[in-house]
């Protein structure tokens, strides 16, 4: 069996890698925001980069207001942006320019797929500038207009995001929001909104309408563009809260094994009782629940005595191979993937199993439905709760494996303007502490890329959920004759050699 796994490591390492971003994206896309002041295009750019980076897509914002108080060191009033302000048009412009150069220099220096250009944007001159600079460097482009007529969302907007912009250090409120007032009024002279059915109708853009009550899309070019347009017409800004917790501590948790479909323990089941008190205390009367179709999370969901949805995507980790193992078992069995799984955790692809960015990919629906939904509180498992934490916090793929996601602990995440506040709420339960650090320093072997398929013909993977009166089989550890047929190593071999 270790010759198997010997021989298919050697044929992967000689296969290229690829990152996810090169399937979906075939040159680099600008995104390039529209509308007036106060209309939520930078949360729209940040949530959106958010998303494209945690489903593998490299993406930057490139907001325009940063290089203007680059260029202006003190912001004085509204009169900066008058149209008829000369000097102020200069700037404006230059920074405009200045940044368009760093967007070109992140898509075809720094491996950059996608930039996106915050800025108002409001002007038909400015729209075909962007338009000559893409065709200039043969990028594609898709236009996001925002547009709202809804003065209490306007205001709402003004108040949470724009007192506290670095605009207005002295933080008066009243005189804040008149200024900013007079500063959309300013570009309101001179806006010119996307026009579908003459002058703009060859261009490819999506328009929101007063947070995302309507939409008006047209010419989607690509598959990343409608990757764009599902998530837009997907998020919703609305008060809500999401509760991530992991199963109550398993019986597999206890003995140190991973995967699997193990029961609670009885500190797990003491856990699903806390957490069924936590609900009640924080009055969580509306509070939709998910759990996996596994049974250590059903058994926990089961003890709240509320209905619940069971998700099969919520499911932990295929470990493949390895399911029903400990560390020290798959360090033994298979020396050489337990080293390449510490060398680079997030794409390396259990044989016969997934990777954290298979995780992530068949985790898109959860997140595009929590986008949408009230509050929810979804039990899950280590990886999976990790994958979900990493979207809601920005986190990279490098860190996203090593997110402390501890047994009988609650975390509330509530989305602000730009981000999402944190609580956690410890229980006070013991469990098992099933975190693995990050290796300090792991041999180089090779990176295998999740893309790449195992190079043999064994894809056995150990069943997961049992029907009523079909026994599960629970052998402790993989066998060469369960694993390997007959004659299949010296084949494998000849493969490779020849």
């Amino acid at each position: 069996m270790a010759a198997l796994f010997g021989c298919c490591s050697r044929l992967r390492r000689s296969l290229p890698i690829s990152s996810w971003a090169s399937y979906m994206t075939n040159s680099p896309t600008m995104i390039v925001m529209i509308g007036l002041p106060a209309r939520g295009k930078t949360y729209m750019s940040k949530k959106l980069t958010r998303y494209l980076n945690w489903i593998g897509v490299p993406t930057k914002v490139f907001n325009l207001g940063v290089y203007r108080r680059e260029a202006v060191r003190s912001y004085k009033s509204y009169d900066f942006f008058r149209h008829d302000n000369e000097e102020a048009m200069k700037i404006r412009k230059q920074c405009a320019l200045v940044a368009l150069q760093d967007v070109k220099s992140y898509l075809t220096e720094e491996g950059g797929q996608i930039a996106v250009f915050d800025a108002t944007n409001t002007t038909r001159e400015r729209r075909d500038l962007i338009q000559a600079f893409v065709k200039e460097n043969a990028f594609k482009v898709f236009f996001v207009e925002s547009v709202c007529d809804d003065p209490d969302v306007i205001a709402a907007n003004i108040l949470e995001v724009k007192v506290s912009s670095p605009d207005y250090p002295e933080r008066h409120r009243e005189r804040i929001v008149d200024d900013f007032l007079k500063r959309i009024e300013c570009y309101k002279v001179t806006y010119q909104p996307l026009d579908p059915d003459d002058y703009d109708r060859d261009l490819s853009f999506i328009k929101v309408i007063n947070v995302g009550r309507r939409f008006l899309v047209n010419r989607v070019q690509d598959y990343i563009q409608s990757k764009i347009v599902y998530y837009l017409m997907n998020i919703h800004v609305h008060s809500h809260s999401i509760y991530l917790c992991r199963h109550g501590e398993s019986d597999y948790n206890v003995e140190g094994r991973i995967g699997g479909d193990a029961e609670l323990s009885p500190r797990g089941r003491h856990f699903s009782h806390a957490l069924r008190d936590f609900v009640d205390e924080h009055k969580l009367s509306d509070l939709k629940v998910w759990t996996s179709q596994l049974r250590r999370t059903i058994q926990t969901a089961e003890e709240l005595g509320v209905p619940y949805e069971q998700w099969k995507i919520l499911n932990e980790i295929d470990a493949g191979v390895c399911e029903e193992m400990t560390y020290e078992m798959i360090h033994q069995t298979f020396p050489e993937e337990f080293a390449l799984r510490d060398q680079d955790k997030y794409h390396y692809r259990y044989p016969g199993g997934e990777s954290y960015q298979d995780l992530v990919q068949r985790l898109e629906p959860v997140i595009m439905e929590l986008e949408r939904q009230g509050n929810v509180l979804v039990i899950c498992h280590q990886a999976v709760m990790r994958c979900l934490l990493a979207y809601f916090l920005d986190k990279s793929a490098e860190d996203l494996p090593y997110m402390k996601c501890p047994l009988h602990t609650v975390l509330k995440l509530t989305p602000v303007a730009y981000g999402c506040k944190v609580e956690m709420f410890y229980l006070n339960v013991e469990a098992v502490n099933t975190h693995r650090d990050r290796p300090i320093d792991s041999s180089l072997i090779h990176r295998r890329n999740s893309y790449t398929p195992l190079s043999s013909h064994d894809q056995v993977k150990r069943p997961r959920l049992y029907s009523a009166g079909n026994q599960p089989w629970l052998p402790l550890a993989p066998t060469p004759s369960a694993l390997m047929p007959e004659g299949l190593e010296s084949q494998v071999s000849d493969r490779v050699t020849g």
